[in-house]
């Protein structure tokens, strides 16, 4: 049995999303694995007092599963913790305050290295400093993507052998809508008559969003569209485009959403929109598929990996191109219900127990180095 250490902190982030929600997927779902490693859920200080909000995982039957501790991880602290494990695994693309034994980083996307216009230039120099660190003095860099393998070789200068692509899970749906509650849903989001276009992110420049505006102001009145994510870099050009086009009634800026409901805007859906520029994984692309929903994205950086053959594919700069696609999906019925179909089977060859498993793997491989 070894001591495996993970940076917790954003597992018990209040409004999970990317990071987050694999932080605490991966936590849930080490505990349901048969593996005798000992498990160091590490908190920084701000968010120690919130780790009682994510309960902590307890091995089913004692002896049987892994075992869980929490500790504090701040800097000058927690000197001490490097001697407790002989792994530490950063699930947020920085490295550790104190250097351990042996280190593994989870890199979800280097969007900050590779596009100029995604965000601020502060942000990028602290990103990328941080970021080059990491993956230096990792022994093992997991990514979710080959997109973003074959970035990180070329533009921050990791080696293709310390790199291991594992794919991020989706869950099936708690909750399953019938045709008629569908419809329901979908009329109370954008009326009688609508189509509804979901799109699920932050609001920012690499996200696409103008162009998916751009893409609406092609369709007729009918179609709507539902913008479900926070403020990011680049969303108040978003604002200011929806008032200056006047496009406010078809339009609706729902900020963030919690699962549950996001889980019923999934499915009150006519289509879901992700023509996103540039992605280290898209998870919103699964999700949608899970929840039987047309997919619409980019043929670009890592969506064609994730959609397969169960998603309609555009240039994301075209918004004409975006706005025929969606016509496609939501109007030609054949290609509709092969889309869903396709869809919903995609989505259950990604699981989050598979991520785990072969994390745990590279715990194994970098333990016997």
């Amino acid at each position: 049995m070894s001591t495996i250490a993970i940076d917790a902190t954003y597992a018990v982030d209040p409004q999970p999303s990317g990071v987050a929600t694999y932080s605490r997927k991966l936590i849930e779902t080490l505990a349901d694995l048969p593996t005798r490693h000992r498990f160091l859920l590490c908190y920084r200080l701000s968010r120690f007092p919130q780790r009682r909000s994510f309960l902590r995982p307890i091995a089913s039957k004692p002896g049987t599963g892994p075992t869980f501790a929490t500790r504090y991880y701040q800097e000058y602290l927690t000197y001490w913790l490097p001697r407790e494990a002989e792994v530490f695994h950063s699930l947020a693309q920085r490295p550790p305050a104190h250097r351990f034994r042996k280190e593994i980083v989870t890199v979800f996307d280097i969007f900050p290295i590779t596009g100029s216009d995604y965000s601020t230039p502060d942000f990028r120099r602290k990103f990328s400093a941080l970021l080059r660190e990491a993956v230096a003095r990792a022994a093992r860099v997991i990514t979710s993507s080959r997109a973003t393998e074959s970035q990180l070789i070329a533009h921050a200068g990791v080696a293709p052998e310390k790199i291991r692509v594992i794919p991020l899970g989706v869950d099936p749906p708690r909750l399953v809508l019938s045709p008629e509650e569908r419809r329901k849903a979908r009329e109370e989001l954008v009326g009688p008559g609508s189509e509804m276009l979901l799109s699920v992110g932050v609001l920012q420049a690499r996200k696409n969003t103008l162009n998916m505006l751009k893409a609406l102001q092609a369709l007729p009145p009918k179609y709507r569209l539902v913008l479900s994510g926070g403020a990011g870099h680049g969303s108040q050009a978003i604002y200011d485009f929806i008032r200056d086009q006047r496009l406010e009634d078809r339009v609706r800026l729902l900020g963030y959403v919690e699962p549950n409901r996001l889980t019923i805007l999934y499915q009150a859906a006519s289509a879901f929109l992700f023509p996103s520029l540039e992605e280290g994984f898209g998870l919103p692309i699964l999700e949608a598929m899970a929840n039987g929903v047309p997919v619409v994205t980019s043929g670009v950086s890592s969506m064609p990996e994730v959609g397969g053959d169960a998603a309609l594919y555009v240039n994301p700069q075209d918004a004409n191109e975006i706005a025929q696609k969606i016509t496609q999906a939501t109007e030609a019925s054949a290609l509709r219900e092969q889309l869903i179909s396709k869809g919903l089977a995609r989505a259950r060859e990604f699981t989050w127990r598979v991520m785990a498993e072969r994390t745990v793997e590279v715990y194994d491989e970098v333990l016997a180095l």
